[in-house]
This record gives C-alpha cells, structure tokens and sequence, in this order.
C-alpha cells in the first residue's frame, strides 16, 4: 500500500473514520505506513503493522511506526485471538495468495476487521473487456496483468458472498468513487457493485447462537 504524494490515497480517510479512537489496531500490509500515521495522528491508536517489503518496514520504522516484515497469508496464524480491535487489510486482499484464510484470521485476531480493495466489477472494466477484449487498466489497477501484484481481483459482490459464507457481519459499508469519496447513494449491492471503483467493508464475527 504506496501512497503517491501527486495521487493521495483519499480512502485512506473513510477508513480512519471507522476506527475508535484509542484503539488498538494491526494493519496488514501497511506499505509505508500512511494509514498508520494518519490513525495515530488523528485517533491515537496503538498502531502496529505488517508489511512483506523490507523497503516498506524501512519507511515505518524511520517514521517512528512499530512495523515488522511479514506475509499475511502465513504470519497471521501466528497471532492470539482478540489480540487487537480492529485488524485492516487495505487494498492488500487482492494480493493475498489465500484471501479467505487471511479474511478469517483477521476475525479472529481482531475484533473488527477493516478492509479496502478495488472493485473489478466497476462499469468501466466491464466495458473494456467488453469491448477491448483485454484485462484493464484503470487508476485503481494500474498494471499490466503480466506485471500486476494481483492474483485474486474480486467484485464487491464476490466479496459480500465471502463474508457470509465466513459467517461474519458487515457493520458499514461503502463504495467509493474514483477519488476515493463514498458514493453517497443508499442502493442495493449490485449498484455499488457497478458504479464503485473501490470498496471499504468494517466487518464483525457474529454472536454465537444460543
């Protein structure tokens, strides 16, 4: 998660106004620690984060953020249960090799989970494989698909259905527009899921039935 100066990460912002201030957060895949920063400026969390390259821990570590290497899809498993209250996953799950697995540690490790990813059933990728015949490019999957970090693109309706068959609940969700602005629309998922570029989802584990 690189944030460019000249192209802020706008969502960064709708994902900050999730979390409780004073909250203790594990964000994975923290790149250079934007999000970090930013929570601790803004909500003064007690951040820690986990990102895969050493040049990412690097940035954190000479910005003053508890940053450590790690792999989402092997390092949460190491982590105890209700270990944080929120765990965020920010445009990373499409990165994951095991998404699913990643999503359920996170339940398990936080009590909410935050994530963000772009939407790969957005009209505008519709319409240039459509039309095209090619896998997009677009400001929010910027690279050629032979040299993209994406291995597992999804649709905010794929991931609706992941969230349920995981059994958790969605508390909040947004699709946002190509700025990274919620779309300020009160519609059904199938909407969003064509008119947002990006999608942020505050998830919970559901109460035990009794």
């Amino acid at each position: 998660m690189t944030q460019d100066p000249h192209n802020p990460r706008l969502d960064l912002n709708v994902i900050a106004d999730l979390v409780t201030p004073g909250s203790r957060v594990l964000d994975v895949g923290c790149g250079d620690g934007a999000l970090l920063q930013l929570l601790a400026q803004t909500k003064n969390v007690d951040g820690r984060g986990v990102e895969l390259s050493q040049s990412g821990v690097n940035e954190c570590v000479a910005k003053g953020l508890s940053v450590i290497q790690g792999d989402a899809d092997t390092d949460l498993a190491d982590y105890p249960d209700d270990g944080f209250d929120y765990v965020i996953l920010s445009q990373t799950l499409q990165a994951t090799r095991r998404p699913r697995e990643a999503l359920r540690n996170m339940l398990r490790i936080g009590r909410h989970a935050i994530v963000s990813f772009p939407n790969f059933g957005h009209w505008r990728i519709r319409t240039q494989l459509a039309i095209k015949g090619r896998m997009p490019v677009t400001g929010n999957l910027a690279n050629s698909w032979h040299d993209t970090p994406n291995i597992h693109l999804c649709t905010i309706r794929d991931f609706v259905e992941l969230v349920d068959e995981l059994g958790a609940h969605i508390a909040h969700g947004a699709a946002l527009d190509r700025y990274g602005s919620p779309i300020r629309v009160n519609a059904p998922w199938w909407i969003w899921n064509l008119m947002g570029e990006q999608a942020v989802f505050l998830l919970e584990r559901r109460a035990p039935q009794k």
